[in-house]
């Protein structure tokens, strides 16, 4: 019988559970949304950035389909899915997002008005020169570490050897779990400064610090208005910073004037402007200003233009004030300065991320010089058995013709073996003996080509000596003298600046808080119209009393009411929902308006609605509800002026409905309720109740079978009105009088 191998470990649930989740989470934050300090790179970043690298394409190289390049980094680098790779890259060649941008693309990569990219299909990249020569230039001189691929088939760095700190330059967004990091971009010119100004004084405050970077400097320009609180931000790495766009007043014909936005928060990047256009549609709708004519996006390549037509006197500064408190024109970016520093998250401070990059640099250039310092020895050794052997050419060109292999003409120039090889004279078998060559001068020696012997050729291999032994000494020196590392480190950021120096975009100062106070509505009548689609707007009383007969003729509920009123909707399913007039369309005759549901809690689809009118007008009278079981009952209208948009407007038996609901008036003396199998009762209104909103009421009419009602009349004792049943024409009066909770009587015509 074979032995069982199998291990069985007992364990708890919840501890494996516990230790899943947080290799999980640490998987997340390590390897996929937060990034480096040291680059300021994700991993999603990085390996596109060295993929692009890899596959040679280059800013002075044609443009490659961003497919090829997303497949390649997918299959060799990043398993997570081509939509986080190509995302990524576009972000990268988007200037509106980053400080700097890393990718060179061409064709459609977004808008900053949120239009997405194309598919990957139809876009090309490269790399663009600031990448190319800050982020991936020593590579090949063992900076940095590399570690094995997801399947252990190819090698990528650990992280780039990114020469300024990127982290601040074009900051970063992620959210990891349990932590997300939001830190904003910043001048190339300021960073780079910070950098120096603290690589020459560690100990430099925060304050001399912020004297060269002031805050951060968004792609989209406009105003950080709290300047004050960016020392806390800085020394925390956290905290709150409000943004404005920037807003231009400009006259035109006519003694008008137009607001012109032309810089916009970098928070309202995307979707968010197209939020603020319709924010402003939703003032100008709402009649919280009536001072806007006109709004219109007339942004282009050549930057945002957003204008906003004003009335003849209006107050642009009353609107900008308005635009601030109303709209994500003034909004705020939340800042959380998180990354991976020495392998684990950490919120650092400005003093934090300078530290941790210039750490960084010095570790960088440490192992570039040392790298170079072995390749320049190497060179020096092969240049000195170069130079020798040309003083010794004839005696070595004798030992080559008189040697059977390669390898007796190594041992003869190395160890000064001479018995295999055969010499003309004695006086050659001598000197061969003193030569003393290293291997891999030999090997020079027999790789060397005759026109290195030409007189010139020496001279310039001397030269060449020459030039090594000084970069040996150059490189010594950077590397055993902290002050020349230094010196080597802050010229290689003053490089940075000189090839990519930046104009500041976004302006820094101590802004007051926009103060806006709404101005009071005018109380003013208007009239409300409803067609029987649902569509609502309100007209002013002179437009309806030109228009009065289509305006009847045309629309199902017509009544005038306060512009600061409500309208109450009430339902068969016993509901009242209630609009404000203010988000109601102030419209012209011929506007259509919009549906109901829009402004409202009512649903078309699953509401019946059963009557209509303002909230004052209920308030001042008394209704009568009638349903189709026939439970009658009159409510006090101003039960029904209550502040929520939605409550119950009468209490209902299991499976009836709200029919007709109605204000009584004193003109109003008796109701005929009609069934539909024609059954008919006429009685005082004074015999049914009042009742409290939440009653089911009294019955009106006892019903036969499944028998409800139809139609309800309101009447006098005299009313000579005629209505239309069985195709017949029957007077109101030709129903007798009786009482409440009767049969009724059949009428046959």
């Amino acid at each position: 019988m074979p032995q069982d191998d199998t291990n069985i470990i007992s364990t708890e649930y919840s501890e494996i559970m516990q230790k899943s989740y947080i290799d999980y989470a640490m998987s997340v934050i390590i390897a996929r949304a937060l990034p480096d300090v040291r680059d300021g790179l994700k991993p999603v970043q990085r390996r596109t950035l060295y993929d692009m690298s890899e596959l040679g394409i280059n800013a002075d190289k044609p443009y490659r389909k961003c497919a090829r390049i997303v497949g390649d980094t997918m299959g060799k680098y990043h398993p997570h899915g081509d939509s986080s790779i190509y995302e990524a890259l576009v972000v990268m060649a988007q200037d509106f997002k980053k400080g700097r941008k890393l990718v060179d693309g061409h064709g459609n990569f977004g808008s900053i008005e949120g239009d997405s990219a194309a598919a990957m299909r139809y876009t090309e990249a490269r790399l663009d020169k600031f990448t190319q020569e800050v982020f991936l230039a020593d590579l090949d001189k063992n900076v940095v570490d590399f570690g094995p691929n997801f399947d252990e088939t190819e090698k990528e760095p650990v992280v780039l050897p990114v020469t300024v700190p990127n982290f601040l330059i074009n900051g970063s967004e992620g959210i990891a779990v349990g932590m997300a990091t939001s830190t904003p971009p910043h001048n190339l010119n300021e960073v780079v400064e910070a950098e120096k100004a603290y690589i020459k004084n560690p100990e430099i405050s925060l304050e001399k610090l912020m004297e060269i970077l002031p805050g951060p400097d968004f792609p989209t320009g406009g105003i950080v208005t709290n300047k004050d609180d960016l020392k806390e931000i800085y020394e925390t790495g956290m905290g709150k910073i409000k943004l404005r766009g920037k807003v231009e007043i400009e006259n035109v014909k006519g003694g008008k004037t137009n607001i012109i936005i032309s810089e916009i928060p970098y928070t309202m990047i995307g979707a968010g402007i197209t939020k603020f256009m319709t924010d402003v549609v939703g003032l100008i709708e709402s009649r919280k200003t009536n001072d806007i004519v006109d709004v219109s996006n007339q942004s282009s390549k050549e930057g945002i233009r957003i204008v906003l037509e004003l009335k003849k006197g209006a107050d642009p500064d009353y609107i900008i004030n308005m635009l601030y408190k109303k709209t994500k024109l003034e909004d705020t970016f939340g800042v959380n300065m998180l990354s991976v520093c020495n392998g684990r998250p950490e919120t650092l401070s400005l003093k934090g991320v300078l530290k941790a990059h210039s750490d960084f640099l010095y570790e960088l250039n440490t192992r570039k010089y040392t790298t170079l310092l072995e390749k320049e020895k190497e060179r020096k050794e092969i240049q000195e058995g170069l130079i020798k052997a040309t003083d010794v050419i004839d005696l070595i060109i004798e030992i080559l013709r008189g040697s059977h292999s390669k390898k007796d003409a190594i041992d003869c120039l190395v160890n000064g073996n001479i018995e295999n090889i055969r010499f003309r004279s004695q006086a050659s078998r001598e000197n061969a003996v003193l030569l003393h060559f290293t291997e891999k001068q030999a090997n020079a020696i027999l790789d060397m080509r005759l026109e290195r012997l030409i007189g010139l050729e020496i001279n310039k291999l001397e030269k060449e000596y020459e030039e090594t032994q000084a970069k040996i000494e150059k490189y010594t020196d950077i590397l055993e003298n902290p002050a020349s590392m230094k010196k080597t480190i802050i010229k290689g950021l003053d490089e940075v600046k000189k090839n990519y120096s930046q104009e500041r975009r976004t302006l820094i100062e101590n802004s007051e808080a926009a103060v806006f106070e709404e101005k009071p509505i005018e109380e003013t009548d208007v009239v409300f119209l409803m067609d029987r689609f649902g569509y609502a707007r309100v007209v002013d009383t002179a437009t309806y009393e030109r228009n009065k007969e289509a305006c009847d003729s045309e629309n199902k509920y017509v009544f005038t009411m306060k512009n600061t009123g409500r309208i109450g909707l009430f339902t068969a399913d016993g509901k009242l929902h209630s609009v404000k007039c203010l988000d109601l369309p102030m419209g012209k005759m011929r506007d259509k308006g919009i549906p109901i549901d829009n402004v409202s809690n009512y649903n078309s689809a699953s509401e019946e609605l059963i009557y209509v009118d303002s909230i004052e007008n209920i308030a001042s009278s008394k209704l009568m509800f009638v349903s189709e079981k026939a439970m009658c009952k009159v409510v006090d209208g101003t039960e029904f002026d209550v502040a929520k948009r939605t409550v119950a407007a009468t209490g209902l038996g299991e499976g009836d409905k709200v029919n007709t609901i109605a204000p009584i008036s004193d003109e109003m003396r008796q109701v005929l309720l009609q069934t539909q199998d024609g059954v008919f009762l006429r009685f005082s209104i004074d015999e049914i109740p009042e009742k409290k909103k939440g009653a089911v009421g009294v019955r009106g009419m006892k019903l036969g079978g499944n028998d409800k009602i139809d139609k309800v009349y309101f009447m006098n004792f005299a009313d000579e009105r005629t209505i239309e049943f069985n195709g017949h024409e029957m007077a109101l009066t030709y129903v007798k009088t009786t009482h409440r909770d009767m049969k009724g009587t059949k009428v046959r015509l």
